[in-house]
């Protein structure tokens, strides 16, 4: 990998942390007697797109939901999802109405989700906050990763 990619990497990181930090994702507290935190991990993405030339770079930090516990961690996982024939009835009316459709890029659909499980999480790998490194992040804000992310 060269030097340049890696700043490229550095960077995408560190938008997602400003975002993750941005939108109140999670507070560093102390670990509670008999709780756990999960770990994470930074997962990267080189985005191509058709109309630009320059690739984008995408870090995103996921937790390891795997490890999560039902009626501890989670209760439900069930997600709402859109069939077709839905979409297909929205433009067939924006088709007949003459109405304009738009289309919305979110850049981080799970932090709009409130939690209302108690979550820990440990500090993000190379962002750990100098001089509180025994703290753990609780999480206030739904995470890629997290088993009840999609419905929130």
């Amino acid at each position: 990998m060269s030097h340049e990619d890696k700043e490229e990497w550095n960077k995408a990181m560190q938008e997602e942390m400003k975002s993750l930090q941005e939108n109140h994702t999670y507070d560093l507290v102390k670990l509670p007697k008999g709780k756990r935190s999960l770990k994470n991990k930074w997962v990267y993405k080189l985005k191509t797109g058709e109309t630009s030339s320059n690739p984008r770079f995408r870090a995103r930090l996921v937790v390891m939901g795997f490890n999560q516990k039902k009626g501890d961690d989670f209760e439900e996982i069930f997600s709402p999802v859109v069939k077709m024939f839905s979409i297909r009835v929205v433009f067939g009316l924006a088709a007949s109405l003459d109405l304009e459709v738009e289309q919305l890029d979110v850049k981080t659909p799970f932090l709009h989700g409130d939690l209302e499980e108690e979550i820990y999480m440990d500090q993000p790998e190379g962002f750990e906050v100098k001089g509180k490194e025994d703290l753990v992040c609780i999480l206030r804000k739904s995470l890629y990763g997290l088993k009840q992310a999609p419905r929130q």
